[in-house]
């Protein structure tokens, strides 16, 4: 296949590419988690005899209570003697995971505010038990209560005299005297899997060092190649090939982020740490494929360099390692989309960047960076 005499078809598809991702990523902004603006993430799991669904759990914590004024007297009737307050949380991002799980994304809280977030789930989706186990667990609160009295009442001691003292329980400071998780028959109604609480602090830093880990791979990119391909100068500098393949990673990392962008706005996905991480790996396999038609390039150049032009060896420098890198990303795709199918939703975003990375990077190394390469080479020539 002659790939680089239609260069200017593909430089015009990724062209709108990057431009329609840098267009989405300044009107809707990037959805960044809360690795990056502070925040608290909890996981939890719901008894299979609860009906519920992430609406419902968003509503019981976002919702404004009606509280039924105490002091209210015989000569208020008929007016309205209720007050409301304020919901524990303003907003909250509730995703379904699995079966009987949730993730649930909202602000930075306090420990208390956690211990009240948990009671308040547990006491509103209790109320969807059957009655008859709602009393038991009444009734099993009630025995529960007994028994700590009754144990508090037995206790006596004496001094060295023999004669009686009193002793008075007071509560350890940092110790929960009475939890406030409803159980049923020993089981939770609600059960925290996992909780994380990034302040904005941390979360400023976090993206500061992302956007310097990005610019450092970057960097150090363009200087391996610029070494590894320093015998070849003719008639392409060593450094171009560094830059070349700079330019389709920029690529590669611009339409995955303008994706996201695109997801973020319409479907609440958010740009968290693994997303970054899911950036480095395109990166690192996107260097990879371009490298190795660039290798091929150079070995190719040694044996033809008099006797075909350069963008000859280049278009057979591609033809012969296009296999390689269509199988490779082949594989890999098959492999990731088995685990974002079957892996579960805390990875899923992370593994959908991953396959939007891999065929794009598959796309670049392949019609992109050699095609450039050329173009460069006629430029220069010119």
């Amino acid at each position: 296949m002659n790939i680089i005499k239609h260069r200017k078809i593909y430089f015009t598809i990724s062209g709108l590419l990057v431009a329609i991702s840098i267009f989405v990523i300044a009107l809707f902004g990037l959805n960044l988690g809360i690795d990056f603006t502070g925040g608290s993430l909890m996981e939890i799991s719901v008894d299979k005899r609860v009906s519920t669904d992430a609406q419902e759990i968003g509503k019981i914590l976002t919702e404004i209570e009606v509280i039924q004024d105490a002091d209210s007297d015989e000569n208020s009737e008929g007016q309205d003697n209720t007050s409301k307050s304020k919901p524990l949380l303003e907003n909250v991002r509730v995703q379904k995971t699995g079966e009987l799980g949730y993730l649930l994304r909202f602000r930075d809280v306090s420990q208390q505010e956690h211990e009240q977030i948990m009671s308040k789930l547990n006491f509103e989706l209790s109320k969807q038990l059957p009655k008859d186990e709602t009393k038991d667990a009444d009734s099993s609160a009630d025995a529960s209560e007994d028994i700590t009295e009754a144990v508090e009442s037995s206790i006596q001691a004496t001094d060295s005299e023999g004669n009686p003292i009193d002793i008075q329980l007071e509560p350890v400071e940092g110790v929960v005297a009475q939890s406030s998780v409803i159980t049923i028959g020993g089981e939770i109604v609600v059960n925290e899997l996992r909780f994380e609480s990034i302040g904005p602090v941390i979360g400023e830093e976090l993206k500061q060092k992302a956007i310097y880990a990005i610019i450092t791979v970057i960097i150090a990119i363009v200087f391996y190649i610029a070494w590894a391909f320093r015998k070849v100068s003719d008639p392409v500098s060593s450094w171009k090939y560094g830059v070349t393949a700079i330019i389709a990673l920029m690529h590669d990392v611009i339409i995955p982020t303008g994706v996201f962008a695109i997801l973020g706005y319409a479907a609440g996905i958010e740009m968290d740490i693994l997303f970054v991480t899911a950036l480095l790996t395109i990166i690192g396999f996107s260097v990879n494929d371009t490298i190795v038609v660039f290798d091929r390039t150079r070995e190719n150049l040694s044996r033809d360099h008099h006797r075909h032009e350069f963008e000859w060896i280049v278009n057979k420098s591609v033809n012969e390692t296009i296999r390689r890198s269509i199988y490779t990303s082949l594989t890999t795709f098959v492999v990731l989309l088995a685990v974002y199918l079957f892996g579960g939703a805390s990875i899923s975003n992370f593994v959908l960047a991953l396959m939007i990375g891999v065929i794009v990077g598959t796309y670049s190394s392949i019609f992109l960076a050699s095609p450039l390469l050329v173009a460069w080479e006629k430029r220069s020539r010119k």
